[in-house]
């Protein structure tokens, strides 16, 4: 840990990106509660509720795992604190029911839910074994800490802020919750809420705008993420899935989390019959803290906010149904007033000055709901049935004039007029207009299936999907550069100043469109896996397909169906040896069949038949597992391949993608993943990830470029710490480090004229959290009697104060016909506070 921070100060203060002085102070801070540690135990928890055959909760159930134990509520709860990283045997026992007993091995923090049903009439089963870590491992799949998920500080804290601490996820925008995978872009990724499948709005083009994430994590139990090589019953995207679980509450609670972005406030309850829970959350939040730090001076109003509920019936012990809704309204006036921007070098420092007029309204408004009904016929079949529908509006409406004047600025030092501009290399000014709206309404009905029979498993869907979406595109915007109106990119050559033309005035950039568009889908896919032995060593297999098929109408559009299929398999196998390892490899072809994006080219017209991009993937992967200072650690490693054909190029400018809908390419992306994880410091889970990745595409046959999202380094890290003699004090730092991307051109440029990247994006986040109540430190009387949890911190983001910039604005200076790029910086460094509790 001394030695990460050393280098880190040394690296920084080496690119002078912030002085001596300022990174003693930060790094004496950081060092002060992180070098600090101390020996804490942390176990994991097994809870639940116990049901008799009739669902009714058995009161006075002794649980008990060797020398633990306790005993279940009127209610049926209990919650029994077991060592984490063992194998442990727990019995279920009553008076008047048969005895169950299971098998466990959890990881430290984990929090597993387990409803054994207790049978006076028949044999229960002699052991269940509940071994859910290793699945996943051998899926490829990663489990995210939830508690983690809520802690680890981050401008967008959440599901997606912790995601970016993993090899091959990137995302160079800290206001931004989406991200890109393994060379993949923002619309590859697949998002599933308790097994259906969420989607965002179309028509965000900066972090800024976003807001919040579907994913609220007050509500969240469980998070799986896979990067590539996943399984046939996930859907049909190029890059990742990431699977969330939304909590089944089992008592009475209340979470509350506020801080200088907003807050968020949940509830959830379970009957005395345990047949009815509900978990509600609420959240708003106010990005002011974050916008108004940055260079440009605005008068910003943003609202965003969002309500969501998840509510289970069990009518029996064969049928459940619940319920999954969101609602949330994104309101988002921007009135920008002035903004001065200094780059260059020292000798030869340069500024841009922009006045502004005119402002920017925005309102995404999207409402979900989701029905799942759920039919357990035995221990080996069980049926699903789910329902969902997904409505957004959308609009951004915009006129901004900006006013500019580029010149070189005064760097005598002593000088009175240092820092101003003193002469002018370009003055001008952009106007750009947009009124545009979308009217998107998704339906899907799906049906589901898993069997088991001995150590096989068959599971099944089929689902029908409607899309019925109906968009305006107007966008336009006119440069004058010095009383001179400059032409649209790539047309009749335009000698002004030094020669008069005479041609029409026309905008530089003009999109407009009106499109309405129904595409229908049907996707169903088979899989089957077993678990078996080969000699001594443990072998899992896993093999499926999908199909989809889909055709997209509307007016002005000739109908156009098209069909794919899938296959995809996974090999794992646990040689018997003495270390902990395990290898794993998996493939096949994945097609992405075109959303309304990505059917939409550059001026706004909808391209029908535009193909499903297709992608072989070959992933190998290894886990070994280790004990390092007496405590658990697991170096995981994948190296991948994907092969890319029908390729829709696209272009990327902040988070707006803008397809060609032609299929002109091919493409590559191969690399290497690696994250080692464990208790760097004892009682806490921290990593370090280190990520390599090369895409590349060839458009039109041109010969291969890089990608946009073409990442090439990754480094990332996440420490959890804690004071010794003051274990209540508790630390987080988050720390990633990306090399930049190929980009920063201008929006309509040839991709193979602008192949420069971007700085390199290097940021850290830190939180203190002084903890007054938890598990360990309740109290029977005073003010702190009703908190379960109360916690009080701070938090710096980007503590360094580094300037990362996303995109850059494009400034002509006439006399010299030079575009100069001026970058577009993120957030500076971010003072906030923040409590959390829990009732």
């Amino acid at each position: 840990m001394l030695e990460i921070i050393l280098l880190l100060k040394r690296y920084f203060i080496e690119n002078k990106f912030i002085s001596l002085l300022k990174a003693k102070q930060l790094l004496t801070t950081i060092l002060f509660f992180s070098i600090l540690t101390l020996s804490f135990a942390q176990n994991a928890i097994i809870k639940g509720v116990i049901l008799d055959e009739n669902n009714k909760p058995i009161e006075n159930v002794s649980i008990k795992s060797g020398n633990i134990g306790t005993i279940s509520n009127v209610n049926g709860f209990y919650t029994l604190a077991v060592p984490a990283y063992k194998d442990l045997t727990v019995e279920f026992t009553h008076v008047t029911y048969k005895k169950v007993v299971s098998t466990f091995n959890l990881k430290k923090g984990e929090n597993l839910e387990f409803y054994p049903v207790m049978s006076s009439s028949v044999e229960q089963i002699s052991t269940v074994i509940v071994s859910g870590n290793r699945r996943k491992d051998i899926e490829g799949v990663v489990t995210l800490d939830r508690e983690a998920v809520k802690k680890i500080p981050g401008a967008n804290a959440g599901v997606e802020n912790l995601l970016l601490t993993l090899p091959g996820v990137s995302n160079n925008n800290e206001l931004s919750t989406q991200y890109s995978v393994r060379g993949g872009n923002y619309d590859e990724n697949l998002v599933y809420v308790n097994g259906i499948e969420v989607y965002r709005p179309f028509l965000v083009r900066s972090g800024q705008q976003e807001g919040l994430s579907f994913v609220n994590t007050n509500l969240v139990q469980n998070v799986d993420f896979s990067a590539g090589g996943f399984q046939a019953k996930y859907g049909d995207k190029l890059s990742s899935v990431l699977d969330i679980t939304y909590k089944t509450p089992y008592q009475f609670e209340v979470n509350a989390d506020l801080s200088l972005l907003g807050g968020s406030l949940s509830v959830e309850n379970a009957s005395k019959d345990s047949k009815f829970t509900s978990i509600v959350g609420l959240r708003y939040r106010d990005n002011s803290l974050l916008v108004n730090a940055k260079e440009t001076e605005t008068n910003f109003k943003p609202t965003f906010a969002d309500a969501q509920g998840y509510f289970t019936y069990k009518f029996s012990n064969k049928f459940h149904l619940s319920f999954l809704g969101s609602a949330s309204i994104n309101k988002y006036n921007f009135e920008p007033e002035t903004r001065q921007t200094n780059f260059g070098t020292l000798t030869d420092p340069v500024a841009l000055l922009v006045f502004y007029d005119g402002q920017e309204k925005d309102r995404y408004q999207t409402l979900f709901g989701a029905f799942k009904g759920s039919y357990f016929a035995n221990d080996d079949l069980t049926l699903h049935l789910i329902a969902s529908t997904y409505h957004t509006t959308e609009e951004e409406y915009f006129d901004i004039l900006a006013q500019y004047r580029l010149g070189e600025v005064n760097s005598n030092i002593g000088d009175e007029n240092l820092g101003e501009v003193e002469f002018s290399e370009g003055i001008g000014s952009q106007l750009n207009h947009g009124r545009n709206d979308l009217d998107a309404l998704i339906t899907n009905i799906e049906h589901k299936g898993d069997f088991k029979v001995n150590d096989h498993r068959f599971e099944w869907s089929v689902k029908y999907t409607n899309e019925d979406i109906r968009d305006r595109l107007i966008e336009w915007e006119v440069i004058d550069s010095a009383g001179f109106s400059l032409r649209p990119p790539k047309t009749t050559t335009n000698e002004q100043p030094y020669e008069p033309f005479t041609g029409p005035l026309k905008p530089f950039q003009n999109v407009r469109a009106t499109n309405n568009t129904q595409i229908n889908r049907f996707q169903a896919y088979g899989q089957w896996s077993k678990r078996s032995s080969l000699g001594a060593s443990d072998v899992w297999y896993n093999a499926g397909v999908r199909a989809h098929s889909w055709s997209v109408s509307g007016n002005g559009i000739s109908t156009s169906n098209q069909v794919v299929f899938s296959p995809r398999a996974q090999f794992a196998i646990k040689p018997d040896w003495e270390k902990d390892m395990l290898f794993r490899v998996a493939g096949g072809l994945y097609y992405q069949p075109p959303f309304y994006r990505e059917l939409r080219d550059a001026s706004g017209v909808i391209q029908p038949d535009v193909k499903a991009q297709k992608s072989f993937h070959l992933v190998l992967g290894n886990d070994y597992s280790f004990k390092m200072w007496d405590r658990p650690f697991k170096l995981t490693s994948e190296a991948y391949y994907k092969n890319l054909t029908d390729v829709n190029p696209y272009t990327l400018e902040n988070v707006r993608i803008r397809y060609a809908a032609n299929n002109s390419a091919k493409a590559y992306a191969y690399g290497l993943d690696m994250r080692l994880n464990g208790e760097f410091v004892p009682g806490t889970e921290s990593w370090l990830s280190f990520g390599y990745l090369k895409t590349e595409e060839n458009i039109n046959n041109r010969g291969y470029i890089s990608r946009p999202t073409d990442q090439r380094l990754k480094f990332a890290a996440l420490f959890q710490d804690y004071v010794p003699n003051m274990p209540n004090v508790k630390m987080y730092l988050n720390m990633v480090f990306n090399t930049g991307l190929p980009g920063g051109s201008p929006s309509y440029a040839d991709p193979y004229e602008f192949q420069s990247r971007l700085p390199s994006y290097k940021r850290a986040d830190f939180g203190l959290q002084y903890v007054l109540v938890d598990s360990k430190k309740t109290f029977n009387n005073g003010w702190k009697k009703p908190f379960k949890e109360l916690s009080f911190g701070f938090e710096i983001f980007n503590v360094f104060d580094v300037q990362n910039s996303i995109t850059n604005t494009w400034v002509r200076d006439v006399s010299s016909k030079r575009q100069i790029a001026i970058p577009n910086y993120l957030t500076p460094r971010v003072f906030n506070v923040r409590t959390t509790m829990k009732f």
